[in-house]
């Protein structure tokens, strides 16, 4: 298998779909435990899932999966807007799970207090698992992703012939030409041109 290039379009698809499995698989694990001391209900161990804690991190990473599968299949301007929407969809999710890691407590107070039936946030003592440090690396991946698409959009090529609009090929700039089955069908033989091969 040949040396894949942090821009080519097969390296750039692979790492956002990684990053973005990751996140999604992160929504259903325990990202933080702890302890919920309450004067009604006495202590108490609690913890949060990582879609308890940051609601938007699997939307996120459903967005980011769409804008680098888009980004493979659109056009050069599509192409650069999906690009842009990866990389913000990728800084969204590094900084919600940087944010609990680094302060698990005041995440936790809020599913503590939602689990008794209150609203606002209650004390707690939390620890983080490794799974905010790990959404953090697979929003890392998408950033790297994103930037590498949008340094090698350029060349990339698009889906082919085959998916283009009857009609139509694509020319040696990437300009929409008739294709030989349109000149034939217009009545131009292309055997009879002096170009042909063989005249």
């Amino acid at each position: 298998m040949k040396h894949l290039r942090p821009t080519s379009k097969l390296t750039v698809i692979l790492l956002a779909l990684i990053g973005a499995g990751v996140l999604l698989a992160s929504g259903g694990r325990t990202w933080v435990t702890g302890t919920v001391d309450d004067p009604v209900l006495g202590a108490s161990r609690i913890l949060g899932t990582g879609s308890e804690l940051a609601s938007g991190v699997v939307a996120l990473a459903l967005v980011a999966a769409a804008a680098a599968l888009a980004s493979a299949t659109s056009g050069p301007v599509v192409r650069r807007i999906t690009l842009v929407v990866l990389a913000l969809a990728a800084l969204g999710e590094g900084v919600v799970a940087a944010r609990i890691a680094l302060d698990p407590a005041q995440s936790l107070g809020a599913v503590a207090a939602r689990s008794l039936g209150r609203t606002g946030s209650i004390e707690t003592h939390a620890t983080p698992t490794s799974w905010p440090w790990i959404s953090v690396v697979a929003s890392v991946l998408l950033l790297v992703a994103a930037v590498g698409g949008w340094f090698g959009a350029g060349s990339w090529r698009g889906l082919g012939a085959r998916y283009e609009a009857p009609g139509a090929t694509a020319g040696a700039r990437g300009q929409r030409v008739a294709s030989d089955w349109d000149r034939l069908d217009a009545g131009d033989d292309p055997t009879t041109r002096d170009d042909a091969p063989g005249t």
